[in-house]
């Protein structure tokens, strides 16, 4: 999961694996597989570092092998 800021500057976690397609407009909108859109206030650079970072810890997590 990764935290993002809605556009309220509420912070919510997503599961990055639902993510479809990342846009940016005047905001960043995130369309989910199932076709939901969220509008957050990072960018999609931001947004990308965030996803490898997560991926990176899981996965150095793994025993050997894996």
């Amino acid at each position: 999961m990764i935290v993002l800021t809605s556009l309220n500057k509420e912070k919510f976690a997503l599961n990055c694996d639902l993510i479809y397609r990342i846009d940016e407009a005047h905001d960043t909108i995130i369309t989910l597989i199932d076709g939901k859109t969220l509008r957050v206030m990072e960018s999609t650079e931001e947004i990308i570092q965030k996803i490898i970072e997560y991926k990176r810890n899981i996965y150095s997590k793994l025993p050997e092998g894996v």
